[in-house]
């Protein structure tokens, strides 16, 4: 196994996987005539967005700390914003730095439009539309449940909309592919074809996995193409996750090994709770480089966080040689959702941010400390 020239824990984001994925994502846009944004709240490592900005339209936010990172770091490139209600003191600076600004219901487009007729700058305004229909299993991550607060339901939209609306959005989707998106469409034109005709853009949210081996990007090109001629609208994509999946890394250390029974646990210097909190959430068992799934491989381990939470639990997994102090572990998509979400629960150290070029050096951008700790109290 590799050793790395770095301390741990540490996420690696791998600057020639990255690439691939803008590459995949650049040739959709190309091909489809679509405009592709990168969505912040899966990925904001800004120190790769100049060489994001040569590939992609530019950024959705889904807060003011967001739309403020992309207007630092990814200037030029256009700012979107939704959130499901906006707070009163942060809305004038929203105006002033973000060029398309999407309201998740009529009543918050009657409070805050005002502010934006102040502009002196033509600002884009977008609706969030509820379609109710929606293929994700988990509820917590569905945007269409029965009480969803996610966008407006057909029943709730007006005979007309108000003349200052010239987009809709809509996303309905988790880590699903093109057959799940043009069903969703099906169901979108269904219920707001009305709608469809008199605005000048649809944004079809994110949750597609598009640079994920094996996704129908013809199905995907094709569906765009049709929407966009069908409608005579520009359409946007804005991917998290299929911006920079599957390139990166979470780098970790053995700290200890334990007996507890018949199993073996492997006490690691990183903790799921606190660094990759999807795998409780989801939840889910990310790959390990080297190993496999219990018994497959010789040596078989429970690989656990080192917090107090006794559910601090990565999953179990086997290996060829038996794990000793000092080993790498390394945990494979740890870019998307891991930075965004991690804490510093039990006083936790934050993992470094690494940067793995194309010309195979690392470039720490990030370390953390005890500051960084208190800084958040």
């Amino acid at each position: 196994m590799e050793r790395y020239p770095f301390k741990t824990p540490a996420y690696v984001i791998d600057e020639n996987l990255l690439f691939g994925n803008l590459g995949i994502l650049k040739d959709v846009a190309t091909r489809s005539g679509c405009k592709i944004l990168l969505a912040q709240k899966a990925f904001s490592a800004y120190s790769m967005y100049p060489l994001m900005s040569d590939f992609l339209d530019g950024t959705c936010a889904s807060g003011v700390y967001e739309a403020e990172l992309a207007c630092d770091k990814m200037p030029g490139r256009e700012n979107h914003i939704y959130s499901p209600a906006y707070n009163t003191e942060d809305f004038p600076h929203i105006v002033k730095i973000c060029d398309h600004i999407v309201f998740n219901n009529l009543g918050q487009f009657k409070l805050y439009y005002p502010e934006i007729k102040k502009s002196d700058k033509k600002k884009e305004v977008g609706l969030r539309i509820n379609p109710e229909y929606s293929e994700i299993s988990q509820e917590i991550y569905n945007p269409c449940s029965e009480y969803s607060r996610l966008g407006t339901r057909i029943g709730d939209m007006p005979e007309r909309l108000p003349e200052a609306i010239t987009g809709l959005h809509f996303h309905t989707m988790c880590e699903q592919g093109a057959d799940v998106l043009e069903r969703t469409l099906t169901a979108v034109k269904k219920n707001f074809s009305k709608y469809l005709h008199s605005v000048n853009w649809v944004n079809f949210g994110g949750g597609q996995r598009i640079t994920e081996k094996g996704y129908d990007i013809e199905k995907l090109i094709t569906l765009i193409i049709n929407f966009r001629q069908e409608f005579d609208v520009d359409v946007y994509l804005e991917p998290g996750e299929a911006v920079a999946q599957n390139a990166g890394f979470l780098v970790t250390r053995v700290l200890d090994v334990i007996r507890v029974k018949d199993k073996e646990i492997a006490i690691l210097d990183a903790s799921a709770a606190c660094h990759m909190p999807d795998v409780l959430e989801m939840p889910y068992r990310p790959e390990v480089i080297g190993a496999g799934l219990p018994g497959a491989l010789p040596h078989s381990y429970i690989l656990a966080g080192g917090t107090c939470l006794a559910g601090d639990v990565m999953g179990e997994y086997s290996f060829k040689e038996p794990l000793v102090r000092g080993d790498e572990v390394v945990f494979c998509d740890m870019a998307i959702y891991t930075m965004v979400k991690n804490n510093t629960f039990n006083g936790m150290k934050l993992p470094s941010i690494i940067f793995r070029t194309i010309d195979d050096e690392f470039i720490t951008a990030r370390k953390f400390n005890y500051r960084d700790f208190i800084s958040r109290l």
